[in-house]
């Protein structure tokens, strides 16, 4: 069976699109769905089925958590520990936007989506498809590529309904990627470094280690 396809404008997305997704989510369903970066795999993080469904999509080690998209920084306390200064000043400087920042993840989080490693990395993207279909939903979303691991990360839709044809109903149609670099990622676990950039992505690991010297 043919993925669904349902287009949404990118820019002012029609809410009952956006409700129909978020309702698909929240019931169970994996959709493809655009970010600020690349195409994401978007499933509900506290729905343990749907989280299978993700890794299984993908063939993605269990081994490797999901990042999580979210709409604030108030979702992001809701999902983890007490967070440190650096995440409030990296998610003042950098959300919505390009940054994904791993911390210690709160009770609530299923283990299967840290894969056992207690962190959980968030973003808040700088798209309003998904920043509008996690305030539909009232949950945060996965944002890992849709993409089988190893293969290369989708730029559009039908990218993503060519590589996972017959692995995923439902395709959110936002138009072209806005850019073709993966986000960067930054650890905030460790108390002794206190951060340390994981990969370089969108955002050069040059501005950020200016940021924190001005700061």
């Amino acid at each position: 069976m043919r993925a669904e396809i349902l287009k949404i404008n990118s820019e002012t997305p029609e809410l009952s699109l956006v409700k129909y997704a978020a309702d698909q989510i929240r019931s169970g369903e994996v959709l493809g769905m655009p970010t600020d970066t690349f195409y994401g795999l978007a499933a509900d993080p506290f729905n343990l089925r749907a989280v299978d469904k993700v890794y299984d999509i993908k063939t993605r080690s269990r081994h490797k958590p999901l990042s999580l998209l979210i709409a604030s920084t108030d979702q992001a306390e809701e999902l983890a520990k007490p967070l440190p200064e650096e995440f409030y000043a990296l998610a003042r400087k950098f959300w919505p936007g390009p940054l994904t920042i791993i911390v210690k993840a709160g009770s609530r989080l299923p283990l299967k989506v840290t894969a056992n490693t207690g962190n959980v990395a968030l973003r808040v993207p700088n798209a309003q498809i998904p920043l509008a279909v996690v305030t539909a939903a009232a949950i945060p979303i996965t944002a890992t590529s849709a993409n089988l691991s190893g293969a290369s990360e989708c730029t559009s839709a039908e990218q993503v309904r060519e590589q996972l044809e017959g692995r995923i109903n439902i395709i959110v149609d936002g138009g072209a990627s806005p850019r073709d670099v993966a986000s960067t990622i930054i650890d905030l676990t460790d108390e002794a470094t206190r951060w340390r950039i994981i990969r370089e992505g969108a955002i050069a690991a040059d501005e950020i280690s200016k940021f924190f010297a001005q700061g």
